[in-house]
Parts: C-alpha cells; structure tokens; sequence
C-alpha cells in the first residue's frame, strides 16, 4: 500500500532533510489519489497506521473506528497534542495534477492530506529525538473534521485524557509559502446551518391570483435575511448569513406549494449567536404572513468557535518566528473547525500555515504549495518540544 518499504519509512528517525521532505510528499500525493469521505477513511487509517508502526512510533488502542492516536515520548511528564485531519470532500478533482484523486467525485480539497503529512513528518522527527523529550507527544489523525464530529469522537473515546495542551494546523491558501498565522481568543466562527421551509399554496403559473406564491416568498425572505448583519446587530460584531440552496417547484407552468432554503450562519460572539435563531425566525415569519404565506425554521448548531487561548497563541507565533517563518497576527476567521471542540477542554491553540494555492479551499482545483509541507512538519516538532519544555518548567 505504501510507496516505500518498512526499512525506508524507519529511516526517517535518521532522515536527511531532502530525503524527509521527499517522503512527506510521497506520503501526501498518495493519502491524495485516495481520498475518502468522512467516517469512511478505512484505506487512509490503514496506511497511516502501518506508516507510524514501521517508524516505531507506538499506537493507542481507543477502538476507533477511522482514525489514529499514537504517542510518543516517556510516560511520565507533561504531554502535548499536535492534532490533524483526514477526511476528504464530496468534490470532483479537475486540478489536472498527475496524482488526482482515484476516487470519482471525492476529493482532497481542503488540504487535510496536507495537515496529515506535517503531523507524520513532526511524528517522525520526534521519534528520532525520542530520548530527549521531557514528556509525552500525543498525535492525533482524526477524522471527520467535515462532518463537525471526529474531534467529539476522539474526546469521547479518551484521546484528550491527560492532555495539558494542544495544537492544530490548517493550511491557507491566501497565505505565501513560509509565512504563519494565528491569534488570540476567538479566532475561527462558530458554525450554525438552518433550514426554511416555505408554504404557500400552489396555482397553475397562468393563475397565480388563485395561489399564494411561495417562490416570491422565499426570495423576500432571502433578501430580508441580509438585514440581519446590518440592521440587527452591531457593525463591530462579525456575524455572517449565507442562504447556499434554494429548492421549488418541478415544472415551468406550476407555482409550487412549498419552497425549500439552506443556509450558514457565522458568529464569533456567543451571546450574539444565542440571539440569531430567534432573529431569523423573526425574520421569516413576519415576510411570509406579509405574503399570505408560512414559514418554519429548523436550526442545527455545528461547532462552536475556535477560542485560542493566548498565552499558546503567543508561544505558538513565537516557536514560529524561531523557525524561520513571517508571522502575522490574523484577523478573526468565519470558516468554522472542530478543532474548536478540543479547546472547550485543554488549552492550546490553533494556527494557520501559509499553503499559496491559486484556488482556495473546498475548491476543485485546489493544489497546496507542497514545499511548505516540511518546514511545518520541522516546526510542529520544534513546537511540541518547546511546549514540553515549558510544561516542565511549571
């Protein structure tokens, strides 16, 4: 399954940097040719395992059913997470790279194979210096971070025991190669989708005076959900109201009875999400009995923001600044992560590494810089040891 054999995997305890990065590649242009969805990286568990047991580096059994935790250090002293993901996108790859994506309408388009190659090459670069640590370095290769659910499994499952602190990455395109990212506090959104049904009452198109439209409706009621971020809350909170679907109606003569919208909801505040559900609802209701209409909403809440606590924010940016990398302070995100769910336990914090794609996440022909795969797996190494050096100084 893997590009190289046992012997060469191991010998990334005695790497060169040119044969390491060489090998970190290789690692992420085959996780690539075979992406899988979430809850369903089977084949991507597998060979992550094997990669990890033919390095040395010791396996935790949790009984996960996708997924890897593995650990390496002594047992006694404090111990440091670095976690990553590894789940793909529903998303028919055209980037016209010669390592495509194998799997007909999937796809690694947010860089999760990426993320999965620096925590294997910072994995690898800890086990060389295993005898040196002050603590244990636990790894995380989860899964389903694009169903919001793999860090919940992992916690459930007893990867966070005893964790004194973490730290992610995600790649960003925006950002040039060698440049790094992060801030204090609130850094991603939280992440909210609803749904809104519309009820009108159907009319042949030739009649529409007969009907009570809901297509009219629902696209009042579109425009309406705009005046949520400036009418409703303050211009210094960030709040976002996307509707991303619209569904009615089956033929071109037929006003149809009901009409269907989807969409997302990003905040940074807590308070001022609690608020948003009941403004949309508001919102909805007031345009659709204006019309003669209905409208019923159903709120499904994702993860929450991403609260990086800043004494790891500062120490991550600084551990970045010594490795060589430009280090900006960023604005807050409205992409969401559950990453997030991991900071509600333990302190840490989440950064971004500089990936320089022409096209940006969750887009088809989304191609990472792959040179920025090694500096970061060296930086996630140099990271976790300075954290457990910290740690042991307490």
């Amino acid at each position: 399954m893997s590009l190289y054999s046992a012997d060469e995997i191991r010998g990334a305890t005695s790497h060169t940097p040119a044969s390491l990065e060489e090998r970190l590649i290789a690692h992420r242009r085959e996780l690539h040719q075979n992406p899988e969805l979430s809850n369903h990286e089977f084949a991507t568990t597998k060979r992550i395992t094997a990669w990890l047991n033919q390095a040395g580096i010791r396996i935790l059994d949790l009984g996960l059913k996708t997924g890897v935790v593995a650990e390496i250090g002594p047992q006694d002293g404090p111990l440091v997470a670095l976690r990553g993901d590894i789940d793909a996108l529903p998303i028919h790859e055209i980037s016209g790279v010669p390592f495509s994506s194998q799997q007909a309408g999937v796809m690694h388009a947010c860089g999760h194979d990426f993320h999965t190659s620096v925590i294997l090459g910072a994995a690898y670069l800890l086990k060389a210096r295993e005898a040196e640590l002050k603590g244990r370095v636990r790894l995380f290769f989860q899964p389903a971070e694009e169903r919001f659910n793999g860090a919940l499994q992992l916690i459930e499952a007893g990867a966070l025991n005893n964790v004194d602190a973490i730290f992610g990455l995600h790649n960003a395109p925006q950002l040039p190669v060698g440049t790094f990212s992060t801030k204090g506090g609130a850094f991603y959104a939280n992440v909210d989708r609803f749904q809104i049904t519309v009820t009108g009452k159907g009319a042949h198109a030739a009649h529409p005076e007969d009907g009570i439209d809901s297509i009219v409706t629902a696209s009042h009621i579109v425009t309406a959900l705009q005046t949520l971020v400036s009418r409703h809350f303050s211009t210094q909170e960030s709040v976002v109201v996307s509707v991303t679907r619209i569904e009615g109606g089956n033929t071109w003569n037929v006003l149809p009875q009901e009409v269907y919208l989807e969409g997302t909801v990003r905040t940074h505040n807590a308070q001022i999400r609690e608020q948003v559900p009941e403004k949309i609802r508001q919102v909805i209701t007031g345009v659709a009995q204006a019309l003669g209409a209905e409208a019923e909403l159903f709120w499904f809440p994702g993860p929450p923001a991403v609260v990086n606590t800043p004494r790891w924010a500062e120490f991550a940016s600084e551990a970045a600044r010594e490795a060589g990398y430009n280090v900006e302070l960023s604005e807050p995100q409205m992409g969401g992560e559950d990453f997030a769910h991991y900071l509600h336990h333990v302190p840490g914090a989440f950064v971004s590494i500089g990936s320089a794609s022409e096209f940006g996440l969750h887009h088809p022909k989304f191609n990472p810089n792959e040179k920025a795969i090694y500096p970061a797996a060296v930086y996630f190494q140099q990271l976790a040891e300075k954290a457990l050096n910290e740690l042991k100084d307490k």
